[in-house]
């Protein structure tokens, strides 16, 4: 089955793309042409966006989302922000798409093409060595990150069974004790306008939760996540879960309602209300509500902190595959 490659502009790519992703999942937000967007108008940095649409007699089959950087071709995107990234193609049509991207690069400029924060169920990962091998470039997969998740049950109280014995009773220990400590609300914003409402608080809870995040959350980043956070909630993307403590807002969760999972992507917390352990059980908290709407899995995205854990997260590796062209 032969495909035709070209460039394509974004604009005229984004419905046909967003038919292509997967119904839920970490690659219906990350992978998404609204992500890609947002992202590339504050992050572009004079860069090359090379967008090539592959298609079946005029039909979009797949798209590869690619930036230039010197010798290099990665996916377009950032590990600081983005934590799933993939090339996207028609379920089916994967090695089609991916074999008639490489021969089309064939014609471009460089040394080494990136394909970074594919995650362990892609089959990029499963046809990738044979395609490379073919088209006799060299090939280095490697683990990136991790992702740590959770198989939801039926209920809270199965959830809370399966941890193991320690972590059981400290979160039974810890949500006690925060409810013992006055009113407690837990709630999430959905529309836009809510979202926006509570978006300075999310931003300094989470520039003061731990140093390094401050450092992370620049004047830029703010920008980014505030755009961000807007554009996804007006697809309905966004739950942005925040906790109140006797009327004070302690903790807030941003995650992405996609599907049947809830991807947990940022958090943070006033850190005068630690002894109450909010940023832990805003967190569980929203883990809890997921079981209650019925969802199958609750992703708490890269990054192996300990906290992860304790809530009963189970790793899936993100992968980083390095094609370099043969001297």
């Amino acid at each position: 089955m032969a495909y035709s490659v070209a460039r394509e502009e974004l604009a005229s790519l984004e419905g046909p793309w967003q038919s292509l992703l997967p119904p839920g999942g970490g690659k219906a937000v990350f992978c998404s042409p609204l992500w890609l967007k947002t992202w590339w108008d504050e992050f572009q940095d004079g860069r090359e966006l090379l967008l090539l649409g592959v298609r079946d007699e005029g039909r979009l089959v797949g798209v590869a989302p690619l930036l230039r950087e010197g010798d290099r071709l990665l996916l377009a995107g950032d590990t600081n922000v983005c934590d799933y990234m993939d090339v996207v193609a028609l379920e089916g049509r994967e090695e089609g798409v991916l074999d008639a991207v490489l021969h089309a690069l064939g014609e471009e400029p460089w040394g080494e093409l990136v394909l970074w924060g594919v995650p362990a169920y892609s089959p990029t990962l499963a046809v990738l060595p044979r395609l490379a091998e073919r088209l006799g470039y060299n090939l280095s997969v490697e683990v990136e990150d991790v992702c740590p998740r959770v198989v939801l049950p039926a209920s809270w109280e199965e959830y809370v069974g399966g941890l193991d014995r320690k972590d059981r009773h400290e979160l039974r220990r810890k949500m006690r004790r925060l409810f013992r400590s006055g009113d407690v609300l837990f709630h999430p914003c959905q529309l836009v306008p809510e979202v926006e409402s509570h978006l300075d608080d999310f931003l300094r809870q989470h520039a003061a939760s731990r140093h390094e995040k401050a450092l992370f959350m620049s004047e830029r980043m703010a920008r980014f996540f505030r755009r961000m956070a807007l554009n996804l909630a007006e697809q309905g993307l966004v739950r942005l879960f925040c906790l109140e403590v006797n009327g004070v807002r302690a903790a807030s969760v941003l995650c992405f309602d996609s599907g049947d999972e809830l991807l947990l992507y940022n958090s943070g917390y006033d850190p005068a209300l630690s002894p109450l352990a909010v940023g832990l059980l805003s967190k569980a908290l929203a883990l809890q509500q997921a079981i209650e709407e019925g969802k199958r899995c609750f992703d708490f995205l890269r990054g192996a902190e300990a906290y992860k854990y304790d809530l009963g997260g189970k790793d899936l590796e993100v992968y980083r595959c390095v094609i370099r062209r043969r001297s």
